[in-house]
């Protein structure tokens, strides 16, 4: 897997999402920030999460879509259950997938960070395939980027808002896999 100098990795279908923009100042990316996403909520496999962040999201074919329809949201990149991976935004731009969030004493995460969504919810383990399309990307995205240095849940970054990757997020795996510090610390001891 290869990040290219315009940020597109080779291996990841590219759609692009129209809700981004530059980066601050030409700032580098610091902080790999995990999400989940199902749509509709804990059903997978459909196409609810790329009209959501093509701002294409049908509020009639779901009742939950109603409420979120309207949202201008993203992620640079969506792992699908079996491993495939979509890229929305380039990694030399700005993804809208933080929203208010803070990290160490630094607000506004996605200025300098890297969003990635994985399929699931907060209600089921993510997969194999999941984990190991993580790591590749992971060492490719810091190949390209060398100012990634950690790796945070949205919980942790928004904890009054946010609660994905949630508990079914094996922290120590992707760390080991990646090579990644994660912040904070403390998500490496959680009790399961």
């Amino acid at each position: 897997m290869f990040i290219d100098v315009d940020g597109r990795c080779d291996l990841a279908q590219f759609i692009p999402s129209p809700n981004c923009d530059p980066r601050p100042d030409a700032t580098s990316p610091e902080l790999l920030v995990i999400h989940y996403i199902s749509l509709p909520p804990d059903q997978f496999g459909g196409v609810g999460v790329v009209e959501l962040f093509q701002n294409r999201l049908d509020p009639l074919a779901h009742p939950f879509y109603a409420e979120i329809a309207h949202l201008c949201v993203s992620a640079h990149f969506f792992i699908r259950r079996d491993g495939e991976l979509i890229q929305f935004v380039p990694t030399t731009e700005r993804a809208w997938h933080a929203g208010q969030s803070r990290w160490r004493d630094r607000e506004r995460c996605n200025d300098f960070s890297i969003g990635i969504e994985l399929e699931g919810s907060g209600n089921v383990p993510f997969t194999d395939a999941q984990y190991q399309c993580l790591a590749a990307l992971g060492i490719a995205l810091k190949q390209r980027h060398p100012t990634l240095r950690e790796l945070t849940g949205h919980e942790h970054i928004a904890p009054d808002r946010k609660q994905d990757p949630g508990p079914y997020f094996d922290w120590s795996r992707a760390c080991a896999e990646g090579d990644w510090q994660v912040w904070p610390a403390s998500v490496l001891v959680r009790a399961d």
